[in-house]
C-alpha cells in the first residue's frame, strides 16, 4: 500500500485512512472521483470496502487476480472484493468463529453483483474434494435462479433484486464449502400483477416465453410474445438491450438439472409460472343480474389443468364469494371490481408461495447431512435504500430494513469500537453521530409504532380505509419530530405533501410515502373459498405450499407487516452473533452510465451509508487488536522466552514478546485484556516474521518425526514379513494337496454320473443328477414368468423335461390366481364389459384391438351437465349411461349437438332442455355400425311403432363403450349387427335411406351427390409399436381370453380348475 502512495495526487489513496483531510467530505468525494476515473472502484476505509459501480467490464476478476489475492496479507495488494473475501475465510478458519459480510447501497449500486463475485472467489480458490463438488456448483448455480424469480429490471436497475437474501455457506474444519443455507425476506408479490412504466415483471416469465421450447409452450398454452399477458405488458419494455432473455433460460435450466430439481418439480414448476401468466388474462363481465361471469373459459381451462383443480370450482371461486355463518355456507357473488382482486390476490398467492418452496427446495439440496460442528460465513444480499417519485408499502418495508442495518452499523462499529476502547482503558476522541434508533423505534415499536398502528387498523371491526389509517397515526405519532402529514407540515412542506400521504424523516432523507394501498397489502388476504381450491390442486408444489391444515386454523393470519419486522429483528440477531465485514456500494450517476461521476447523488449515498463517520473512527483508532490469549497463541514462536510454552499471565508474556520483536512505544497500546496495534505495517511485519518462523520449525518437527516413524516402522515390518514367509509358504502346501485330492474325487464321481445318468437312481449317477436338478432349479429361480403374458420358460435338461413342465403348469396357475385375486369389483365390472364388446366386435370392426386399453367410464355426461328440465321429465328412472352424440337428421343429414342417455327403461336423445327423442328397450329393433374405426351407429325402431320418428344416426367418440352400455342395458341377443360397404335405415313410412362406408385420404362425413349419407375413413395400418402396454395381435387374444377368464371369476368359477 506504501509503493501506491507516490502517485497518489493522480489516482488518490487506497485508503481513506491515509487521507490528510479526513474529515473533509470534499475531500473524501474528491478521492473517489479521482480513483473512478482511473478505473479503480474499490478503496477502503480501515477494513471497510468502498466499491462504485463501473457499468462496463474491466477485466479485474479473472482466475489469475483470484490467485493473486490468497492468502495474501488484507492491505498488501490493492483494494479488491477478493481481499474482503480472502480476509474473512483466513480468518473463519485461523479462528474458527463465525464471519457475514454485509454488502448495502442503493437499487443499482452492484450489491448483487459483489455477492456473487465472494461467491466465485470462494468457489475457486477454497480447498475441493470430488465429493464436494457438487455442494459447490449448487452454492454457484442457486444464484440464476433465485435472480430469475426474485429479480426484475426498475427504472433504476435492470436486475433489481426485489426480495432481501442471506446467504449462509457452511464449511468443514479443513475450510471445505460443504454446504449452506439461504433466508429471503419480502418478495415484491405486487410486480407479479403490476409494472410501473419502463419496469417489467420477474426475469422468470419473459425467460420462459423466448428460451423455453416448441413443445414446453405448447404443453403449458403459452404464446412467445409477452404483449399477449396483461400481466406483462403493463411497463411497456418487454424486450430490454442489455438483458439477453433466451440465454438466461439455458443457465436456469442447467442450474435446476445441477441443484437436484427432477422433471416433475419443474413440470409442476413452468405450470405455475403459466398458470399466472393465464390467470392475468382472465377477464370479468357482468350479466343482466349484476353477476360476474367469464365470458372466455380458455385461460381457465389451462390453470384448471397445470394446477390439478377442478374448472367449476376455480370458476366459482374466482366470482363468488363464500361466507360461512355458523353450520351454513353462503355463496356471495363478486362484483368486477372484487373478482379482479381475487384473482390478483390469488396470482400474488401463488408466485409469493412458490419463491418460498423454491427457495426451500435449494436450501435441501445444499443442506449438509454431516451434523459436526461448522464455521460459516454469511453474505447479506438486501434491497437497497429505495426513493421513487411515488413510494409504496413496500419501499416503507425497505427502508425500515435499511434504518435496522444502519442501526447495526452503529452499534457494531461506532459504538462498539467506542464502548470496547472505554472498556480497555484506551484514550478515545469522541465522535458525534445521528443515531436512527429514534426512526427505528417509530416504525416498530408495540402498540406505538407504525406497524402497530397499521396492524391495529387491518384487525378492527368496521370498514378501515388506508385514510382512516393515516388519521390514526396522526393521532397516535403526530408529535412525532421525524412524522409529517399535510395537515401537520408547515406552510412550504404541505404543498409537496397530499392528503393520502405522510413523510418520515429517515436517516438518509425525507421519504414521502403514499398510504393509498398500506391496508391491503398489509393484510394480503386470499379468500378463504379460493384457498380451499387451491388446496385440493394436484400440483405438488401447490399442494406443499397451500396445506389444508390452514383451513382448520380459523386464526388471523399474521399481517405481512409484523411478519417482515420479525424477520429483520431475526436477521439481526444473526448479523450480531457473527463477525463483520462490510462492502459499501455506490451508485456514481443513475443513467448506469459507464465514467459518469455525479456529485450531488455520491453525496447523498455517502451520508446515508456513514462513510464519513466510519472514517474518524478508523482514523482516530486501531488498525488492530486482539486479546493478549490469542495474540501470545498465535505469535509465540517469535521468542525463546515465549516458546513452546508461556507459564506466567498473559500480559506479561506479550510484553515480553513485543520487546523481543522490537515495538516502538507510539506503535501499540497495550489495554487490559487486548493489544491494540496502530500501524498495519507493524502487524504485516510480525505476521511475516510470524509465517517465517514457522516454516522453520514445522520442517524441523517434520524431518525429525517422519524419520523417526518411518524407521520404527520399517523394522516392524521386516519382522512380521520373516514370520509371515515362513508360516505362508507351509500353510500354502498343505492347502493344495488336500485341494488336489479332493478335486481328483469329484471329477472322478462326476465322470461315472454322467456314463450312467440315463439308468435308474443309483449310487453311480445319484450326486450328478442331483447337481444337475440343483443347478437347473436355481437357474429356473431368476427365469420366472412375471406374469400371464410372458411365455419364457427355462430350456431343462433331458432328465428334467417332465418336471419342467409340471412347475411350468405350477408356475402358470399360480400368476392366474394370483392376478384373479387382486382383480378388484370395478375391475371386474369393466371385464364384463369388455367380454361383451369382445363377443360384440372383436374381429369385426376396426379400432377395437386399440381400444383395449381405454378403460370405459360410468358415464361421459355428469349429472349437472344435463339439464334440470329433463331430469324432471325422466323421473324415477335412474341412468345408467350418458354421452354426448352427434345427431344426423335423417333428411339432408344435417348434424346437430346432442346427449344420448340411458335409463333402466328406455334410451332418450336430448336437445339442451327438451328431449328430442325416447325409444323403450322394447321397441328397440337393433344396432347397426360399420367394420371401419368410425363412430357411426344407428338405432333402428320397428316401423310399425307409431310413436317412432324413424331410425336415430348418431355420432358418438367413445363408441365401443356406448354401444357396449347399450346393449348390455337392452340384454337382447343379436342386438348389434356390424356390416360392411353400406346399411339401410328407416325413415318414414315405406321410406328407407342408405350409408355408404368407404376408404379414402381424409376421414369426412358428408352427403354425397346421390343423396346418401357417405362416411369416409383414412386407410391406414397402426404400427404394433404404437399400441400402449407393447401390444400386439397375439397379445390382444390373450388378453381377451384372460378377461373370459376372469368374467368366470367373477360369477363364482374358479378358472383354474375350469380349464
Amino acid at each position: 500500500m506504501e509503493g501506491a502512495l507516490t502517485a497518489r495526487d493522480k489516482v488518490g489513496v487506497q485508503d481513506f485512512v491515509l487521507l490528510d483531510s479526513y474529515t473533509s467530505e470534499s475531500a473524501f468525494v474528491d478521492n473517489l472521483r479521482k480513483r473512478y476515473r482511473e478505473n479503480l472502484i474499490y478503496t477502503y476505509i480501515g477494513t471497510l470496502l468502498v466499491s462504485v459501480n463501473p457499468y462496463q467490464e474491466l477485466g479485474i476478476y479473472t482466475i489469475k487476480q483470484m490467485e493473486l489475492y490468497q492468502g495474501v496479507n488484507f492491505f498488501e495488494l490493492p483494494p479488491h472484493v477478493y481481499a474482503i473475501a480472502d480476509n474473512a475465510y483466513r480468518m473463519m478458519c485461523s479462528e474458527l468463529n463465525n464471519h457475514f459480510i454485509l454488502i448495502s447501497g442503493e437499487s443499482g449500486a452492484g450489491k448483487t453483483e459483489a455477492s456473487k463475485k465472494i461467491l466465485q472467489y470462494l468457489a475457486v480458490t477454497c480447498p475441493m474434494t470430488e465429493p464436494l463438488q457438487i455442494a459447490r456448483d449448487r452454492l454457484l448455480l442457486s444464484n440464476p435462479v433465485l435472480e430469475a424469480f426474485g429479480n426484475a429490471k426498475t427504472l433504476r436497475n435492470d436486475n433489481s433484486s426485489r426480495f432481501g437474501k442471506y446467504m449462509d455457506i457452511q464449511f468443514d474444519f479443513k475450510g471445505i464449502p460443504v454446504g449452506g443455507h439461504i433466508i429471503s425476506y419480502l418478495i415484491e408479490k405486487s410486480r407479479v400483477v403490476f409494472q410501473n412504466h419502463g419496469e417489467r415483471n420477474f426475469h422468470i416469465f419473459y425467460q420462459l416465453l423466448e428460451g423455453g421450447e416448441d413443445d414446453l409452450l405448447s404443453y403449458l398454452g403459452l404464446v412467445r410474445n409477452p404483449q399477449a399477458y396483461l400481466y406483462l405488458k403493463q411497463g411497456r419494455c418487454a424486450r430490454v438491450t442489455s438483458i439477453n432473455d433466451k440465454n438466461d433460460w439455458k443457465t436456469v435450466v442447467e442450474a435446476f438439472s445441477i441443484i437436484d430439481f427432477n422433471e416433475t418439480d419443474l413440470e409442476n414448476l413452468f405450470g405455475i409460472v403459466a398458470s399466472v401468466l393465464h390467470l392475468g388474462n382472465v377477464h370479468f363481465v357482468e350479466d343482466g343480474n349484476g353477476c360476474v361471469t367469464i365470458p372466455d373459459n380458455s385461460q381457465i381451462r389451462w390453470i384448471a389443468k397445470l394446477l390439478g383443480i377442478h374448472l367449476s370450482a376455480l370458476q366459482e371461486a374466482l366470482t363468488y364469494r363464500k361466507i360461512e355463518a355458523k353450520s351454513e355456507e353462503v355463496l356471495c357473488p363478486l362484483n368486477i371490481d372484487l373478482s379482479v382482486y381475487s384473482r390478483d390476490a390469488m396470482a400474488k398467492a401463488i408466485y409469493g408461495r412458490t419463491f418460498t418452496w423454491l427457495v426451500n427446495k435449494i436450501n435441501g439440496s445444499l443442506a449438509n447431512k454431516d451434523f459436526t460442528r461448522k464455521t460459516v460465513i454469511g453474505l447479506l444480499d438486501i434491497y437497497g435504500f429505495e426513493v421513487f417519485d411515488k413510494n409504496g408499502f413496500e419501499q416503507f418495508c425497505i427502508n425500515y430494513c435499511n434504518e435496522k442495518l444502519q442501526q447495526l452499523l452503529i452499534e457494531m462499529t461506532l459504538k462498539a469500537e467506542q464502548m470496547e476502547y472505554d472498556l480497555e482503558g484506551i484514550e478515545w476522541e469522541p465522535i458525534q453521530y445521528f443515531n436512527n434508533k429514534i426512526i427505528c423505534d417509530l416504525v416498530e415499536e408495540k402498540h406505538k409504532g407504525i406497524i402497530s398502528i397499521l396492524d391495529e387498523e387491518c384487525l378492527r371491526p368496521g370498514s378501515p380505509t388506508d385514510l382512516s389509517f393515516l388519521e390514526k397515526l396522526e393521532e397516535k405519532v403526530g408529535k412525532h419530530a421525524h412524522f409529517q402529514t399535510r395537515k401537520l407540515a408547515g406552510p412550504k412542506a404541505k404543498k409537496k405533501i397530499s392528503w393520502m400521504e405522510f413523510r418520515l424523516l429517515h436517516y438518509a432523507g425525507e421519504v414521502t410515502y403514499c398510504a393509498r394501498g398500506f391496508l391491503e397489502k398489509n393484510n394480503d388476504l386470499l379468500y378463504r373459498h379460493l384457498k380451499k381450491v387451491l388446496c385440493g390442486s394436484k400440483n405438488s408444489i401447490i399442494k406443499e405450499c397451500f396445506l389444508v391444515e390452514e383451513l382448520e386454523n380459523r386464526k388471523r393470519p399474521t399481517t405481512v407487516g409484523t411478519q417482515f419486522k420479525n424477520s429483520v429483528a431475526n436477521l439481526i440477531d444473526i448479523l450480531m452473533s457473527k463477525e463483520p465485514s462490510y462492502i459499501r456500494c455506490i451508485k456514481p450517476n443513475e443513467g448506469k452510465e459507464p465514467s459518469k461521476f455525479d456529485d450531488f447523488l455520491i453525496r447523498h449515498q455517502i451520508k446515508y451509508l456513514g462513510l464519513m463517520e466510519h472514517l474518524r473512527v478508523r482514523r482516530a483508532g486501531f488498525a488492530y487488536r486482539r486479546k493478549y490469549e490469542h495474540f501470545l497463541q498465535r505469535y509465540k514462536s517469535l521468542c525463546p522466552d515465549t516458546w513452546p510454552h508461556w507459564h506466567g499471565s498473559p500480559l506479561e508474556g506479550v510484553e515480553k514478546l513485543i520487546k523481543y520483536i522490537g515495538y516502538k512505544p507510539e506503535e501499540y497500546k497495550l489495554g487490559r485484556t487486548k493489544i491494540f496495534i496502530r500501524f498495519p505495517r507493524t502487524l504485516f511485519a510480525t505476521e511475516d516474521a510470524f509465517e517465517f518462523s514457522k516454516h522453520q520449525l514445522v520442517a524441523k518437527i517434520q524431518s525429525t518425526y517422519k524419520g523417526c516413524v518411518e524407521r520404527r516402522a520399517y523394522l516392524k515390518k521386516k519382522q512380521a514379513a520373516i514370520t509371515l514367509e515362513a508360516y505362508w509358504r507351509g500353510a500354502l502346501a498343505r492347502k493344495e494337496i488336500k485341494r488336489r485330492k479332493w478335486a481328483v474325487q469329484i471329477i472322478r464321481k462326476f465322470i461315472r454320473g454322467f456314463i450312467n445318468r440315463n439308468q435308474t437312481l443309483c449310487s453311480e449317477n445319484e450326486d450328478y443328477i442331483i447337481f444337475v436338478r440343483k443347478n437347473y432349479i436355481l437357474n429356473l429361480r431368476n427365469h420366472v414368468p412375471k406374469n400371464v403374458l410372458d411365455k419364457s420358460w427355462l430350456k431343462p435338461p433331458a432328465i428334467l423335461e417332465n418336471t419342467s413342465e409340471m412347475l411350468k403348469k405350477i408356475c402358470m396357475r399360480n400368476l392366474v390366481r394370483q392376478y384373479c385375486r387382486e382383480v378388484t369389483s370395478q375391475r371386474k365390472a369393466q371385464m364384463q364389459q369388455r367380454v361383451v364388446t369382445s363377443d360384440l366386435f372383436r374381429g369385426k370392426k376396426a379400432g377395437y384391438p386399440e381400444s383395449l386399453n381405454q378403460p370405459f367410464a360410468d358415464s361421459r355426461i355428469d349429472e349437472a351437465d344435463i339439464n334440470p328440465k329433463v331430469l324432471q321429465l325422466i323421473g324415477s328412472e335412474k341412468i345408467q349411461y350418458g354421452t354426448p352424440v352427434v345427431k344426423y337428421d335423417r333428411n339432408g343429414f344435417k348434424a346437430r349437438q346432442r346427449q344420448l342417455i340411458l335409463t333402466q327403461k328406455a334410451l332418450y336423445v336430448v336437445e339442451l332442455a327438451k328431449i328430442k327423442q325416447r325409444i323403450e328397450y322394447e321397441a328397440l329393433k337393433g344396432v347397426s355400425t360399420s367394420n371401419l374405426s368410425d363412430g357411426l351407429f344407428v338405432i333402428h325402431v320397428s316401423p310399425e311403432d307409431s310413436k317412432q320418428k324413424g331410425d336415430i344416426i348418431l355420432l358418438c367418440e367413445h363408441i365401443f363403450e356406448t354401444v357396449t352400455k347399450l346393449s348390455m342395458v337392452v340384454k337382447k341377443e343379436d342386438l348389434v349387427q356390424v356390416v360392411q360397404g353400406s346399411l339401410q335405415f328407416y325413415i318414414s313410412s315405406g321410406k328407407e335411406g342408405t350409408i355408404i362406408f368407404s376408404t379414402g385420404q381424409e376421414e369426412q362425413i358428408y352427403k354425397d351427390k346421390d343423396g346418401q349419407l357417405t362416411v369416409e375413413k383414412m386407410s391406414m395400418k397402426v404400427p404394433a409399436q404404437q399400441m400402449s402396454s407393447n401390444f400386439t395381435r397375439e397379445n390382444v387374444g390373450v388378453i381377451e381370453e384372460l378377461q373370459s377368464c376372469l368374467y368366470g371369476h367373477a360369477i363364482g368359477v374358479d378358472p383354474i380348475r375350469s380349464s
